[in-house]
C-alpha cells in the first residue's frame, strides 16, 4: 500500500466519525463557549469541518503566509457544517491524488511577515497539521458536546451514550 493510499484509508474512517460528531452539535447552542477565551461551538464546528481541506490545500503549495489569523467564521447551520465537512473531504481526497507519494516528499513552508514559522515535509504536513490537528479539535468538539448534555458519539470505542461493541438486542 502506497503512503497515499494509507492516508486516504485512515482519512475514509475518520472523515465518517467526524461527520457523526459534527451532526450532533446543536445549532441553538451555537455562540456557546465553555470559556471566554474558547470558540464558540459554532465556531468550532465549522473549523472542525473545513480544517482537512484547507490544510490540505497548503499541500498544493510550496509555502504558506498563514499571518493575519483572525476570527473563525462562525456557522449558520447544522445543515452548513455538514456540507462544509463533505466539502472538506472531496477536496482532501483530490489533493492526495493529485500529490500522490511523490509529491508528498516534497518540502512545505509555513511562513508569516516574511518569517519562516516552520519547514517540513508535506508528508509531515498532512499527518501532523491536517489529520492530527483536525482529531484534536474533534475532541475539544466532543467534550463541548458532553458539557452540553448532548449524546456523544463512539469515536474509538464507546462512548457513555453509544456503544457499538453492545451486543443489538
Amino acid at each position: 500500500m502506497s503512503m497515499t493510499q494509507a492516508f486516504l484509508q485512515e482519512f475514509d474512517n475518520e472523515a465518517k466519525t467526524t461527520r457523526r460528531v459534527l451532526e450532533r452539535v446543536p445549532a441553538d447552542k451555537f455562540s456557546w463557549k465553555p470559556h471566554p477565551k474558547s470558540m464558540s461551538l459554532g465556531e468550532l464546528a465549522l473549523h472542525t469541518a473545513m480544517t482537512p481541506g484547507m490544510i490540505c490545500g497548503w499541500a498544493c503549495e510550496e509555502e504558506t503566509n498563514v499571518g493575519g489569523g483572525g476570527k473563525q467564521p462562525a456557522a449558520a447551520s447544522v445543515e452548513e457544517i455538514v456540507a462544509a465537512h463533505d466539502k472538506s473531504v472531496a477536496k482532501m481526497k483530490e489533493t492526495m491524488g493529485q500529490l500522490g507519494d511523490a509529491g508528498l516528499m516534497n518540502s512545505w513552508k509555513a511562513s508569516s511577515g516574511g518569517q519562516t514559522i516552520f519547514e517540513m515535509p508535506k508528508a509531515v504536513l498532512i499527518r501532523s497539521i491536517a489529520l492530527n490537528h483536525w482529531y484534536h479539535h474533534r475532541g475539544q468538539l466532543s467534550v463541548y458536546l458532553r458539557l452540553l448534555d448532548v449524546p456523544v458519539p463512539s469515536i474509538y470505542g464507546p462512548s457513555a451514550d453509544e456503544n457499538p461493541f453492545a451486543a443489538q438486542a
